[in-house]
């Protein structure tokens, strides 16, 4: 099969595919035929500097999602020729994950699906609404009444989190840093330039997701309403830690911080955003489609960080 293999830090001009044997199935795992994947900067940064650290197994297949079927079930008790989705749980790292034509997974990574999409569509759900979901309805606890700011709403994140508050009946505010960009957000019920200084210009929130992060993190805290609740899931402002940050001067009285960390996803979830896509009508927003062919040209697109969506690339064509 064909494959991308890394053993080194590759930037994306050195991504390549390469021919490797299919791998075997053993008992609790199942082979799968990819049919598409989405591409995530968590692949970005596995290529250019974590394939260093030593729990990375070398060489390493990237890739933290896919959608494909069943071509192996092994012990699994799924089906041949069965549609699933795949996702998070070590997939890239711990073990071979998606950029592949054929991924050998961990039944617990494995979820079955009834969608009718098209598959490139099927593959621009997993990690991406699946992250959505968790933040605005495990962290978040979002009700049809509140009012949600999405704080850096202009990536492949937000548009999935504005289309299920939207579609769950929710106010949505979206923010993004660049007045070229306000036409992306336009589902939003209000558009907002974000300055770095949000207090005072937003009101009536209830709910705050900030895939800002650390950067304007304090500037969150003190938008969203008393009994209010923030959760940070982002990292777009390129500030991963806040150092010297004092949970007691920092996050205001009556006011609640959270994250979500979309590692151990459950079949009950997975099952209950694809029938929540097709109740609603959702269709997932893809910012570029390639196919495995172009691999390189689709990991020099995500470096360069200017494609507005989610990448998907298209493995079985």
């Amino acid at each position: 099969m064909k494959a991308v293999l890394i053993s080194e830090i590759t930037p994306a001009e050195k991504v390549e595919l390469v021919e490797i044997d299919i791998p075997k199935v053993r008992p609790g795992w199942v082979l799968v035929k990819v049919k598409a994947f989405g591409m995530n900067h968590s692949e970005q940064i596995l290529r250019l500097s974590e394939i260093k650290a030593p729990y990375i197994q070398k060489p390493a297949i990237p890739g933290i999602e896919c959608a494909g079927m069943i071509e192996d079930p092994s012990d699994s008790g799924l089906k041949k020729g069965q549609r699933i989705v795949a996702l998070m749980g070590g997939m890239g790292r711990s073990f071979n994950g998606s950029y592949a034509e054929y991924a050998l997974l961990p039944i617990k990574n494995v979820f079955p699906i009834e969608s009718d999409l098209e598959w490139e569509k099927i593959a621009a759900v997993p990690e991406t609404y699946f992250t959505a979901w968790g933040s605005l309805f495990e962290c978040l606890d979002l009700k049809e009444e509140d009012c949600l700011l999405i704080r850096g709403a202009t990536c492949a994140l937000g548009y999935a989190s504005i289309q299920i508050a939207k579609a769950y009946g929710c106010k949505v505010i979206a923010t993004t840093h660049r007045e070229s960009k306000l036409e992306l957000i336009k589902d939003a019920d209000e558009q907002v330039l974000d300055n770095g200084k949000l207090e005072g210009r937003v009101k009536g929130v209830t709910k705050a997701l900030d895939l800002v992060g650390p950067k304007y993190l304090k500037d969150t805290l003190r938008v969203v309403n008393r009994g209010g609740i923030v959760c940070q899931t982002g990292i777009l402002g390129g500030v991963y830690s806040l150092n010297g940050f004092d949970p007691i001067k920092d996050i205001p009285n009556s006011v609640y911080l959270t994250g979500f960390f979309s590692n151990y996803p459950k079949e009950k979830t997975i099952s209950d955003i694809f029938m929540f896509i097709k109740k609603h009508k959702i269709s997932p927003i893809i910012g570029a489609k390639y196919d495995f062919k172009d691999i390189k040209g689709a990991c020099i697109a995500l470096d360069n960080g200017k494609i507005n969506g989610k990448i998907v690339v298209n493995v079985d064509v």
